[in-house]
């Protein structure tokens, strides 16, 4: 929700590129806000950490859906 959140998160997510198989951003501009879908391919620590980590800045909501499928 805070686009002044956008340099932090790139920052974060550039920490745990190797974790990230793809990346997909949506501006929302008529309600100022931003969403960005994440593909990751980790253990749950890493991926807990990864998203505990973005959680933890202001004005950013994280949601996340984890599945056992095999790649």
């Amino acid at each position: 929700e805070d686009i002044e959140a956008a340099s932090k998160i790139n920052s974060v997510l550039h920490e745990y590129a190797d974790l990230i198989l793809g990346r997909m951003g949506v501006p929302y501009r008529e309600k100022s806000i931003s969403v960005i879908s994440l593909i990751v391919e980790g253990t749950t620590d890493q991926i807990g950490a990864l998203t505990g980590r973005l959680g933890n800045l202001p004005g950013v909501n994280v949601k996340s859906a984890l599945s056992k499928a095999g790649i």
